[in-house]
């Protein structure tokens, strides 16, 4: 008969924190490639990846705000739609 250890109470190799899912890092490490893609050499790996989270956040939306295009504004009607094009009127000379 083969004998097992006993269990302790509370001794629990199950994660006991929230930590990271495997879908959860494929979405950090491609953030953190695009941080150091768009940032243009500003950071390495290590920087960004030991980064506090709030301020990897922080640069994300900076990042964001400055590579976004802005948004083309709509176009306005010119006053002078309606009226109908003229040839210009030359001045003429009276003849003597």
């Amino acid at each position: 008969m083969k004998q097992e250890a006993p269990l302790q109470p509370g001794f629990n190799l199950d994660r006991t924190f929230f930590g990271l899912e495997p879908k959860d890092r494929l979405e950090i490490h491609q953030l953190i490639f695009d941080m150091i893609w768009w940032g243009a050499g500003r950071w390495d790996w290590n920087t960004i990846y030991n980064m506090p989270i709030f301020l990897r956040t922080f640069w994300i939306k900076q990042l964001n705000e400055k590579l976004t295009p802005p948004e083309p504004k709509p176009a306005e009607k010119p006053k002078n739609q309606d009226k109908v094009a003229r040839p210009p009127q030359f001045a003429t000379k009276p003849k003597t």
